[in-house]
């Protein structure tokens, strides 16, 4: 058994994409993950896990992906084929209900809101580093979309740059299980220093909020 502490004024929950086209019935991407995203209990997961964390009084940083915007990739030399897909998709367009916040993630008093990643990772080329620095942030909890993606990039990066990272596996969807593996059966654990589930995070959060600190123990 291995032990990982969370200090609250030194954790935050980075929330990754939480728009309607990912979240909503009627969003663009939202049928491709449906299945997934049902069979974890990944909206009710999220749910849960936000009030857990505002209560303990962690800090909340929602991490968005680009939204687009005509013109977006077209004269890029190297878009990648997620990049291809927004362009012709229109994924998280703004001014579209689509790249709005899903109404129950919405950013609340007290949240941070990084700068746009046009990639996957919400550290490359944004402020997100800098945010969580200026917070003395040093453990980060993420979880969003998508598993293999955006969530995957933003935590190695986040390793890389020095973070504890956390990812929570049913608070998180993909298009498939074989991509749900991936992220935290194969290359997870290459990275991350925990892996969770909502639950497990929960009972940390609840157990210990009238402690300096959150710990969970888990097997290695």
């Amino acid at each position: 058994m291995t032990e990982t502490t969370y200090p609250r004024d030194k954790t935050a929950l980075l929330f990754v994409d939480p728009y309607n086209d990912f979240l909503s019935e009627g969003g663009k991407v939202y049928p491709r993950i449906k299945p997934i995203a049902d069979e974890v209990g990944l909206l009710d997961n999220l749910r849960r896990l936000d009030g857990a964390i505002r209560a303990a009084g962690i800090q909340v940083v929602i991490v968005p992906h680009r939204r687009w915007e005509p013109g977006d990739y077209e004269t890029w030399d190297h878009p990648n084929p997620t990049q291809r897909s927004i362009m012709h998709r229109h994924s998280f367009a703004r001014g579209e209900w689509g790249g709005e916040w899903h109404p129950d993630f919405a950013p609340k008093p007290g949240d941070l809101v990084g700068h746009e990643h046009w990639g996957q990772s919400g550290f490359a080329n944004t402020d997100l580093d800098f945010l969580l620095k200026q917070k003395g942030i040093t453990h980060v909890i993420v979880v969003g979309l998508l598993a293999n993606t955006c969530i995957e990039s933003t935590s190695r990066y986040a390793m890389e740059l020095g973070y504890h990272v956390t990812l929570v596996r049913d608070a998180t969807a993909a298009f498939s299980h074989e991509m749900m593996q991936a992220a935290h059966e194969l290359n997870g654990p290459t990275y991350a220093h925990a892996i969770f589930t909502t639950t497990e995070v929960i009972a940390a959060v609840q157990q210990e909020r009238a402690q300096p600190a959150l710990t969970v123990s888990h097997k290695a």
